[in-house]
């Protein structure tokens, strides 16, 4: 049945054109991914099973490895060639290593590579190159407590305090139940790492020495369904019998990790997964991969598996008196595309990921009527001395988009700045500046 459904979406999406790839060799074995246990654990096997299927192999199967977090995928050509691809899942910081060990063709990780890992790797080309840097799926780091608890919202201080092990009982923060229980996902996670930067770190903190620690998603989302007490952080997909609560951010609404506020990255906790491709690495079984995980197949595959995929949709958006008038306008009359745009860090330059979602846009536009005068872009920033300059800060962005956008035939209705207003994170750092610096596509 699983077979049938990825013939379905392949049959039923148009795929970028099929490499012309080597015959594998003779032990079968064409490509090892290591890295992220949030990618590895099921949305990694499943995109290479529909890629194998899209190159028209047969018998496509897992089969057992005998260890925790490693996968195989099995095939065969139509000359009866064996394949097989290698997963393994320990954690982000794992699929970096092995690309310098040469263990690895492809890393997966769940946040973005550090300095130093791309200084180490330098030898293998820039890892963060459009070409290398590929964006497969967006997910939201959900803050998770047992199913009965009654807590709505919290924001990232509180949360810092609460995972630093400050705040100790649920009496604290108003509620009931006694000591709070602590979970988290281990040192190599990816999922870690995010939630270390964006909750922890950020707030000056560190995790507190009473927290159970955990290698597998699963477990730690079963441990917190079923202990009253406890509070645990987990990727979107992994949420399962628990419940995930709103998150506040600086002077940002409440959010809960939605689908339409992790798709805009406007979630606070919302984050990148990535393939990393070295440049120098010369396999075109990987390059392949990475190419299928970026089609409209690859991205159905994505949400099918509870992550967010980058395929571009029309969303309603409710106006609010805590919105600007000329925006309130906005939302009554037009519809928001699912996609941001933002830009590099201390740069006017489109990030990696945008530079991926221009075509998808373009596309969007084109396949629906909509590229004469059936587009507003609307531009933030982040807090200045002088609002009047971050409001035209924030319109220079939205002219960035507009350049591109130019070059595959859209002309704009109208091109909006609202500076400092409607920041989705904190302004107090890096991390919540670039997000709060971001570009808007809205359609009529």
């Amino acid at each position: 049945m699983l077979r049938a459904l990825y013939l379905l979406l392949l049959c039923a999406l148009p795929c970028m054109a099929q490499a012309n790839l080597p015959a594998p060799p003779d032990d079968g074995l064409v490509l090892r991914i290591q890295g992220s246990n949030t990618i590895g654990a099921t949305l990694g096997p499943a995109l290479v099973k529909g890629w194998l299927i899209e190159q028209g192999l047969h018998g496509v199967h897992d089969a057992a490895t005998g260890k925790d977090n490693e996968q195989r995928v099995l095939a065969t050509t139509e000359q009866g060639r064996r394949v097989r691809v290698e997963v393994a899942a320990h954690g982000s910081s794992t699929g970096f290593a092995a690309l310098k060990a040469g263990t690895a063709d492809l890393a997966a990780a769940s946040r973005p590579i550090k300095d130093s890992e791309r200084q180490a790797l330098e030898n293998l080309g820039d890892l963060k190159s459009p070409e290398a840097e590929q964006v497969i799926a967006i997910d939201g780091v959900a803050i998770i407590l047992h199913p009965q608890n009654p807590l709505a919202q919290l924001d990232t201080g509180t949360l810092a305090r609460i995972f630093a092990g400050e705040v100790k009982t649920w009496e604290e923060l108003g509620g009931t139940g006694g000591a709070i229980h602590l979970y988290a996902r281990d040192d190599q996670s990816g999922t870690w790492d995010t939630f270390r930067e964006l909750v922890l770190a950020r707030h000056g903190k560190t995790l507190g020495n009473t927290a159970k620690r955990f290698e597998s998603s699963e477990q730690l989302s079963d441990a917190v369904s079923q202990d009253r007490a406890g509070i645990g952080f987990i990727g979107l997909p992994y949420v399962r019998q628990a419940r995930a609560v709103a998150i506040v951010d600086g002077d940002s609404q409440p959010m809960l990790p939605l689908a339409s506020l992790i798709a805009t990255e406007d979630y606070p906790l919302s984050r990148r997964l990535f393939f990393y491709l070295p440049p120098n690495g010369g396999n075109p079984w990987a390059q392949s991969l990475v190419q299928f995980a970026q089609s409209r197949a690859g991205q159905a595959i994505v949400a099918s598996n509870g992550f967010i995929a980058q395929t571009v949709q029309a969303m309603p958006v409710q106006a609010s008196a805590q919105m600007p008038g000329d925006y309130q306008a906005l939302a009554r009359q037009a519809q928001r595309l699912s996609v941001n745009f933002r830009f590099e860090e201390g740069s006017a330059s489109l990030d990696n990921k945008a530079r991926q979602d221009l075509q998808r846009v373009l596309d969007y536009l084109r396949d629906r009527g909509k590229l004469n005068d059936r587009v507003t872009l609307v531009g933030f920033g982040d807090a200045k001395s002088d609002p009047e300059r971050a409001r035209l800060l924030s319109r220079l962005r939205a002219m960035a988009v507009r350049r591109e956008l130019l070059k595959g035939g859209v002309v704009f209705r109208d091109i909006l700045g609202f500076g400092e207003q409607m920041p989705v994170a904190a302004n107090t750092a890096d991390e919540g500046r670039i997000k709060n610096r971001r570009v808007e596509v809205w359609v009529y």
